[in-house]
């Protein structure tokens, strides 16, 4: 009777453990998406800015400053 309930209780904590990694596995995919959709836009934002940089930046020659 004892192994009885102790196995019930194995059972449902199995079963709820079950449930919570595959709730887990759902949201890191939803945050796996997010990051890939948000690094695309940021890959796109870069570009754009490095094309506006390179359209609006004088040919001014990189040199070191004085102090060097």
């Amino acid at each position: 009777m004892m192994d009885d309930k102790r196995l019930e209780r194995l059972e449902i904590l199995v079963a709820e453990q079950e449930k919570t990694i595959e709730e887990l596995s759902g949201q890191i995919n939803e945050q796996w998406a997010e990051t890939e959709r948000l690094r695309k836009k940021l890959d796109r934002l870069t570009e754009r800015f490095l094309a506006l940089e390179e359209q609006t930046a004088p040919d001014v020659p990189v040199t070191k400053p004085p102090h060097w």
